[in-house]
């Protein structure tokens, strides 16, 4: 039966995930929770898993079947990870034996990072002036640009609050 389940696991058709290069990390972090998820394996990054007792007369060999579920488990959640990371990324963590230490390295490196991203992208919206030697319509895309990113970064802006900025925006002529 296991058999089985590996060679129908095998056989499945995956979308490869983009390697992920160092930026959108949010956007990679969702994909690959979707993978791991769909592969039955993201358990193994749950920090409140708890350790697989030790067996008993009545339940060894479930006991054994069930600790040797989250070791393949947990090697093939590595595994993915690793895949997809750039080189540089691979190179860098492939020394660490546990799926859930990569995790946590990458959420705590590039949320870091992408807090960042978001005030410049924020300086960058309320700075934006509209000037007079450059056409309108524009401007007003590269505004909409801007707040796009904005939006893909889960900062919402209120329309009335974005019509009111566009009118101070406006050039004084």
């Amino acid at each position: 039966m296991e058999a089985t389940n590996t060679i129908k696991l095998l056989n499945q058709d995956f979308v490869r995930l983009d390697r992920f290069v160092e930026t959108n990390f949010t956007r990679w972090q969702d994909k690959m929770k979707f993978i791991l998820t769909a592969l039955k394996i993201f358990y193994v990054l749950d920090p409140n898993l708890q350790p697989i007792p030790d067996p008993t007369d009545d339940d060894i060999d479930e006991v054994k079947a069930e600790q040797k579920k989250r070791i393949e488990d947990e090697v093939m959640c590595r595994g993915h990870i690793l895949n997809a990371l750039s080189d540089r990324l691979y190179d860098l963590y492939t020394v660490e034996l546990f799926a859930k230490v990569i995790w946590n390295a990458l959420e705590f490196k590039y949320h870091a990072e992408e807090e960042g991203t978001k005030k410049i992208l924020i300086s960058k919206y309320f700075n934006y002036k509209f000037v007079d030697d450059k056409p309108i319509l524009a401007q007003v895309h590269e505004l909409q640009v801007i707040v796009n990113q904005l939006k893909a970064e889960k900062i919402k802006l209120p329309e009335p609050f974005q019509v009111g900025a566009i009118i101070a925006k406006l050039p004084s002529s």
